[in-house]
């Protein structure tokens, strides 16, 4: 077997429908088989694919433990030389499977492998490659100074910025898509098992630079990523203190204790200046009463969270919802 395509549901059955639709479209013309994890959303998943997409093997967990380790499972009943490790809410839209395996064989020392993802209107996606986490790029990481600065290597995204097509060195590649040999996975260790939601993606891709890899953008590999397929359901709070709670984990992991803790002082830092600031834009219209209530939870739950609070309680205590989450790396 080439390749083993691996997707991760939860509670994504209609995303799941739509992917693998696009998939059977484009399929690669190599051996390939297709495998769906599910989380334990017992959302009719497996009878939907038992009915509609026989060809691809369903392996149901009976607890929700995660991204990283449900497609650690998935890659323990894989077969495939290659793993392709693929969000739900994603759509193929070309053969780009075909281009990824070309220039992985073309790179020898390849770790991971990703392409170019676009938003739903085929606008790029600037989360396809990242720098690895630093107290720095952390604190003044905004929409604002990355549209300002694309190319600055805080953010790392420069290899989406090249031009001629050819693959280009990345530092960390979205989990949203990744190719990988399956022995180097292996190797590694696969993802680590301590990370739920988010960040177990930075962590492989640095864990393969650590063991001689190098990971690569392929520009000319497109697919369409819609952001969030089963985390939009969460509460959103939840899903932002647990970005934060990743991060730290990777900066107390990989970067040492004194990292991880500026990394938190800075985080509470940068929360409690901006809820001193929310407070006074809440005292002019509706409009901007009901952004910032959203804002003011938000920045609430971070603050909770760097002071100490455990990140769920730290989120749902400032949250109107708390339903269970599994993650889909964005």
């Amino acid at each position: 077997m080439v390749l083993s395509i691996i997707i991760v549901n939860w509670n994504s059955q209609k995303f799941v429908r739509q992917c693998l639709a696009s998939l059977a479209k484009y399929r690669p013309p190599v051996e390939f088989e297709a495998i769906v994890v599910d989380g334990a959303s017992f959302d009719g998943c497996d009878a939907m694919l038992a009915r509609e997409f026989p060809w691809v093997r369903y392996v149901q967990s009976p607890t929700n433990v995660g991204f990283g380790r449900a497609n650690n499972l998935g890659a323990r009943h894989a077969t495939g030389r290659y793993l392709l490790l693929l969000n739900p809410d994603t759509e193929f839209i070309e053969d780009m499977i075909s281009t990824m395996l070309g220039c992985m064989e073309r790179l020898p020392q390849a770790g991971a492998v990703g392409c170019r993802l676009l938003n739903a209107n085929h606008t790029l996606q600037t989360t396809s490659t990242q720098s690895y986490p630093t107290v720095l790029n952390q604190l003044l990481d905004s929409e604002f100074l990355r549209h300002l600065f694309p190319r600055s290597s805080l953010w790392g995204m420069q290899p989406l910025y090249a031009e001629g097509g050819q693959p280009v060195e990345a530092e960390a590649i979205s989990g949203a898509c990744v190719l990988l040999h399956r022995e180097r996975f292996e190797a590694v260790g696969g993802f680590t098992d301590s990370y739920f939601m988010y960040g177990e993606d930075l962590d492989l891709s640095y864990k393969l630079n650590r063991a001689g890899y190098t990971n690569y953008h392929i520009p000319s590999a497109r697919l369409v990523h819609f952001g969030g397929g089963s985390s939009k359901q969460a509460a959103s709070n939840f899903s932002t203190v647990m970005m934060r709670e990743s991060v730290h984990r990777f900066m107390r992991s990989n970067r040492g204790a004194f990292s991880a803790l500026a990394y938190r002082v800075t985080t509470g830092a940068s929360a409690l200046a901006r809820l001193v600031l929310i407070f006074p834009l809440m005292l002019f219209g509706d409009r901007i009463v009901r952004h910032g209530t959203g804002s003011l939870r938000k920045w609430k739950a971070v603050f909770k969270w760097s002071i100490g609070r455990p990140a769920q309680a730290a989120a749902r205590s400032s949250s109107p919802a708390n339903p269970p989450v599994q993650a889909n790396t964005v």
